[in-house]
């Protein structure tokens, strides 16, 4: 079983979000999250914070695109607000990882982040897609090369979805990667850039089993980047599986 509660990261349902904050929290909420990852709150964090509360959710973790911004303090300030212990960036474009130059100097904008995030008290850590996987060094993929670089400070957030459809092997980064991966996102499909084509956890060819034995001290972050059809149903799927799984 999980020392953490499963968490969902709210872009899944980001057309509820959207409509009716209060709503889809409380929607969430009835599927048996306790616990959500957050987007798009740093200028709406009184909402968030007061949406949560009457929802009875907490938000571990909350992403902001960190690393654009010249001063991130408002994100800090916003982060401790809703209630954050870790504010992870969740996108560093792809022409950012085509050199082994670009990823040290992307280590050392994420270390001192990660610094002056925790005078905040936060933890400050890093969301992947593919293309960092996909970024190649003499067969040392760029995530794997970034994190040589980092502080022990800063932590990872591993899109186990995006490994693989990158080329990577997703149980063995993750084992590779150790104690530095604090959340992962559980997400399962084809292995394919087409998002639409994305399923409940333990329906597609993501082996979702063997990501999670991998990385027993992460939190879990169910996600979609798209779903065909009701993601509520689609994360309510996704979180029976999980917990069966982890019961």
């Amino acid at each position: 079983m999980p020392a953490q509660p499963l968490s969902v990261q709210l872009y899944s349902v980001r057309d509820a979000v959207a409509a009716d904050l209060p709503a889809a929290l409380q929607r969430l909420a009835g599927i048996g999250f306790t616990a959500v990852e957050l987007y798009g709150f740093v200028d709406r964090a009184d909402e968030y914070a007061a949406a949560l509360k009457d929802a009875g959710l907490t938000a571990p973790s909350g992403h902001a695109p960190v690393l654009q911004y010249d001063d991130p303090r408002a994100a800090f300030e916003a982060a401790k607000t809703v209630g954050l212990g870790t504010l992870i960036d969740p996108h560093h474009p792809a022409p950012n990882w085509q050199s082994a130059d670009d990823i040290r100097s992307a280590a050392e904008r994420m270390n001192r982040i990660a610094a002056a995030a925790a005078e905040f008290d936060l933890a400050f850590g890093y969301h992947n897609h593919a293309h960092e996987l996909e970024a190649q060094f003499d067969g040392v993929s760029g995530l794997e090369l970034l994190e040589q670089h980092l502080d022990p400070a800063v932590v990872l957030e591993v899109d186990t979805f995006w490994v693989t459809v990158g080329g990577g092997n997703a149980p063995e980064l993750l084992k590779q990667l150790g104690d530095r991966v604090r959340f992962i996102h559980v997400k399962d499909g084809p292995i394919s850039r087409d998002t639409s084509t994305q399923l409940p956890a333990g329906q597609g060819d993501v082996d979702v089993r063997a990501v999670l034995a991998a990385a027993p001290q992460a939190m879990r972050v169910l996600e979609f980047d798209a779903y065909a059809g009701d993601p509520f149903d689609g994360l309510a799927e996704s979180f029976r599986f999980v917990s069966e799984l982890e019961r």
